[in-house]
Parts: C-alpha cells; sequence; structure tokens
C-alpha cells in the first residue's frame, strides 16, 4: 500500500514543487498528506467547497503546493507520506474563544458537567466529601439548571445537610455564577445584611436571606476561600487542557482573559513541546503592559489582545438589556464597565495597537459598545472584537459590520441557551438573539467558538451547532428562528479565516494555499455533506500543526 501511495504521490506531485536540488544544494524532506478527501477552505467559481488531492508541506511548516497543480518532481526518498486513510482533512479548527487554563482545571476537578438535577447534585457533593477533613474546601463547576426537574438552581439549603463543615464552591457552567453552602458564606463573611458589591449580585430568597447564589462581582467574596494554585499546578492545568484540545482535532484557540502569570508559563510549556495548540491570547485588563509589549511570544503562542467584560451572562440573568428581564422584570442584568472606563480603554488601546475583545451578551452591552466605538471615530484595521455578541437589537445588527466589528460567536449556546433564552428575553427579542446568518449576510467577520469550559469545546458539537440550530437531540424551540442556521460552508469558515482574520493571520492561516501554514484537522467523516446528525458521530483522526502531527488515532 505504501509503494503505491509513493508512486501515486510522484506522479501527483509533478509541476507542483520547485526542481530538484543539485548535489551541492541541501535536500529539503517534504511531507505529502494524501489518501484522502481534502477541503481547502475555498471555493470554486461554482461556489461549491474546493478539495484537492494531496497537500506538499516544507520543512518550515508552511505548505509548498496543493496537488493539482503540477510541475516536477520530489524523489520518493524525499517524501514523508502522510497516508489519510480516507479521512477528511481541513484547514485547522481553531476555537476563537476559550479559557485554557479553566479548560484544563474542569479535567482535573470536579466537573459537574451533565448533572441532571438538584438531587444529583447533591449527591455528588455528598460522594466528593467521603473522607475528605472537616473544613475543607471543595470547588467544583459545570452545572447549569436548564432541564432540571426541580426548574431552579440550587442553593445552599439544599447542599448543607450533606456538607457540614466543609466549604463547598461550586460554579454555573458560564462561569458568571457560583453557588455556595452556608459554610462558604460563613467563611467569607457573607451576611443577609451584606450589601451587593459593584457588578453583582447576592440573591436572596423570600425572607431576604442570602441564598448561597452569588452573581458575577459577588463570586469574588468567596475567592479567597479558595486557594491560590502555585506555578506547577497552573502549567499542569495549561498543558492539560491544551493536549484535550489537540486530541479533539483543534489546531488553535484564542484564549480569553489571560492573566500576566500564566504568559511565561505558556512559553515555558511550548519551549519543552508540552503545548501542542497554537494559542492568542487575550490578556485580562490588569495585565494590558504584557499585551502591549507583546512579551513571552513563540512561534505558536501571540500576544497581542486585551479581553474587557461589559456584562454578565444571559443564564443567571447578569446579560445587561435594553428592557428588563422577561421573567424577572426587577432586573435587567449588570453592568461590568461604565461608559467613561470603556471609553479610556479603547483610547489606551488605539494607541497602543492592541485588539480589544470585549465581552457582551445582553442588548445594551452591545449598544454601548457600538456606541462608544463610533463616537471614537472607529478604525476598521484594529479589529477590534465583541466576545459572544448574543442578543443585539435588530436596529444595531447593520452597525457591526459597518464599523468592522468581529462577532466572536459560539455556536453551542444557541443550543444550549435555547431552553431558557425565550423565558429571559421573551419572543421579541429573540429575533437578535445568536443572529449567525443575519450578521453574515450583512458582511460581518464571525469568529466561531465556544467559550470552554462553559461549553464543551468540541468542534464537531460547534460546528453542528452552527448548520442545524437545534439541541444535541435535533430539537429547536418555538421562535428560535431556524433561517439563522448557516451553511456548511459558512460554517467551516466560521472555524478557519473567521478566527485567522481575527487574530491577524490570515495570510497565515484559515485555508490550505500555498505559502500558508501547514494547520490540519483531520476527522474520520465529511462534515460537509454527511446527514446533519451524523455530524456529532465525527471522531478526530489527526491534528497537524505546522506540518507537525501533533495528535493522531
Amino acid at each position: 500500500m505504501r509503494l503505491a501511495l509513493l508512486s501515486a504521490a510522484g506522479l501527483l506531485l509533478a509541476a507542483c514543487a520547485p526542481a530538484l536540488p543539485t548535489e551541492t544544494e541541501a535536500t529539503e524532506k517534504v511531507t505529502v498528506f494524501t489518501n484522502g478527501t481534502i477541503y481547502t477552505g475555498l471555493t470554486d467559481p461554482s461556489g461549491a467547497a474546493q478539495t484537492v488531492n494531496g497537500v506538499v508541506v516544507g520543512e518550515d511548516g508552511r505548505i509548498l503546493a496543493t496537488i493539482p497543480p503540477m510541475s516536477e518532481d520530489w524523489s520518493e526518498e524525499e517524501i514523508n507520506l502522510i497516508d489519510l486513510g480516507g479521512a477528511f482533512l481541513y484547514p485547522g479548527f481553531t476555537d476563537a474563544h476559550i479559557h485554557l487554563q479553566g479548560v484544563g482545571e474542569r479535567e482535573l476537578a470536579l466537573n459537574l458537567e451533565g448533572t441532571a438535577s438538584v438531587a444529583e447534585l447533591v449527591t455528588r457533593v455528598e460522594t466528593e466529601l467521603v473522607g475528605k477533613p472537616e473544613g475543607s474546601v471543595l470547588v467544583g463547576r459545570g452545572w447549569i439548571e436548564t432541564g432540571w426537574p426541580e426548574g431552579r438552581m440550587p442553593t445552599a439549603t439544599d447542599i448543607d445537610p450533606v456538607s457540614g463543615s466543609h466549604k463547598v464552591i461550586l460554579g454555573r457552567s458560564d462561569g458568571h455564577a457560583l453557588v455556595v453552602n452556608t459554610a462558604a458564606l460563613d467563611a467569607a463573611g457573607i451576611t443577609d445584611q451584606t450589601a451587593d458589591p459593584s457588578g453583582g449580585k447576592i440573591e436572596r430568597d423570600a425572607r431576604g436571606k442570602a441564598s448561597g447564589i452569588l452573581i458575577d462581582a459577588a463570586m469574588g467574596l468567596v475567592q479567597p476561600l479558595i486557594a491560590e494554585p502555585d506555578d506547577a499546578a497552573v502549567s499542569l492545568a495549561l498543558e492539560t487542557g491544551a493536549k484535550l484540545y489537540a486530541s479533539r482535532g483543534w489546531t488553535g484557540a484564542h484564549n480569553m482573559s489571560v492573566s500576566a502569570r500564566e504568559a511565561p508559563l505558556m512559553a515555558a510549556l511550548d519551549g519543552e513541546g508540552r503545548l501542542p495548540l497554537r494559542l492568542y491570547n487575550a490578556f485580562d485588563s490588569s495585565a494590558f503592559a504584557i499585551a502591549e509589549t507583546r512579551q513571552h511570544e513563540t512561534g505558536t503562542i501571540t500576544n497581542r489582545a486585551v479581553k474587557l467584560y461589559m456584562d454578565g451572562a444571559l443564564g443567571s440573568r447578569g446579560a445587561q438589556l435594553i428592557q428588563p428581564y422577561a421573567d424577572r422584570p426587577d432586573t435587567s442584568g449588570l453592568s461590568l464597565l461604565d461608559d467613561e472606563g470603556l471609553a479610556a480603554f479603547m483610547a489606551q488601546a488605539r494607541a497602543a495597537n492592541v485588539q480589544l475583545a470585549i465581552h457582551a451578551i445582553g442588548d445594551l452591552a452591545n449598544r454601548r459598545i457600538l456606541e462608544a466605538y463610533e463616537a471614537g471615530g472607529y478604525d476598521k484595521s484594529l479589529r477590534w472584537r465583541i466576545e459572544h455578541a448574543q442578543v443585539i437589537h435588530p436596529d444595531d445588527l447593520a452597525r457591526v459590520a459597518s464599523g468592522g466589528l468581529i462577532a466572536s460567536m459560539q455556536p453551542s449556546h444557541a443550543i444550549g441557551d435555547l431552553f431558557f433564552a425565550p423565558a429571559r428575553l421573551g419572543m421579541d427579542r429573540l429575533r437578535g438573539a445568536y443572529a449567525w446568518a443575519t450578521l453574515l449576510d450583512l458582511g460581518t467577520v464571525i469568529a466561531g467558538g465556544s467559550d470552554a469550559p462553559v461549553e464543551v469545546g468540541s468542534p464537531v458539537i460547534e460546528f453542528y451547532a452552527a448548520v442545524a440550530r437545534k439541541d444535541l437531540k435535533g430539537f429547536s424551540g418555538e421562535g428560535w428562528h431556524p433561517e439563522e442556521a448557516v451553511s456548511r460552508t459558512r460554517a467551516l469558515a466560521l472555524f478557519t479565516t473567521g478566527p485567522a482574520f481575527a487574530s491577524f493571520r490570515d495570510a497565515d492561516l484559515g485555508t490550505i494555499e500555498p505559502g500558508k501554514l501547514a494547520d490540519f484537522s483531520v476527522f474520520d467523516r465529511d462534515l460537509m455533506t454527511v446527514p446533519e446528525s451524523d455530524i456529532l458521530k465525527a471522531e478526530p483522526v489527526m491534528t497537524v500543526i505546522g506540518g507537525e502531527v501533533v495528535w493522531r488515532r
């Protein structure tokens, strides 16, 4: 089989390579990926997705040619053949919004993903505490009350009977809410009289008692109870997250809210070959100077952006809305950054040529960004981003494209939020929610991501969500605007050319063309043609970064 493939490669390489080296020239060993279906990420004149028979990669990790076209050839001794075995190769999938340390920590700690009820959550806490010394702290993350039979968030009253003196701190999947038990409330000094911090909320029951639910900035009140991880623990989380992502078929990620501490740790891991992921880092605003000076960059790590937060999340009612929540008229969400602060950050970023990645979920938070951006005299070359852009007033959708703002959106949010967004927003506001197709039609660049560990962080789930706009069982609720689903060609662009443009790497990444970096994601089935539901059955086969196979099934 290998000899046959080599013979075929020799024929196919005609016209795709430079002349053979002379005896006095150094011989370059090229890598050829072939024997599969290869999507370039480009379209042919008819608009169909373009495929080629092979990709030739040089020793520098860049694409030399695709097959066809053809010219002279290499000898078999100069070919490192990668047999795709009939699999399907795509430009490298990039997750345009993750929290890498959080992804790793989720794998290393109590992962509450998939918990199906308050009762199951309590049982898992009880089991986890067996054998732990009294007074210890239990931290977990990943619960979400959507679809739970109790129809509500868990509270301290639920957890107290099984937790005793242990301090229990459990994060909601969106990262914008916690539930803690009474022992944790007491240890943090939170009483029924404690005032809500700016940008946060201590939820209270009908009697005015602190319920144990803490929203956004209020989560910081219990942060001192959680032991600060040392450098070794942070490095382990980063490495664990990167290796998990490579094993899922991702070649790159835009890493959000990075601390100053993480930057040198990532560079060290990459230098040791322990970070198999191309990273584009957006620093927490407190680390602005690091993003400005571009410290700790490597061949696969870029530090160029700063992450800001305008509001919280829709599920925990922290997203800032123009009108009150339909199911809680007493609140319109939370503002985490005032207009003066936003204008100051914009001016500083513009002067330093730093990209801003601004978290905004509610329609008011998105409108405030647009107003500040337009008032400052927008500059499309800055490629500033709105992270999430989940709920935008229909009147504002065209403003995103006209200003050249990038919408960094996560398709899986829509298929999860469909269970509670109608209640939070009401049917009318769903017209501007998760409006992928409309934004694209208006000319907006969308960079697709997952927001893991908020979501699973699977490329096939994100691709499916974009084209199906249904949950993982094929359900779509009333008023969920199926017309906002996108074609498979557009879905591929969300995770290839979109993130490349959003990270200023469109000359190097996003499509399979000569001169670009050889980052490839390989799956066992054709995402572009299989039945919609079968997309979720796709398994990664190989992950390639710079021509190097960093993971193989």
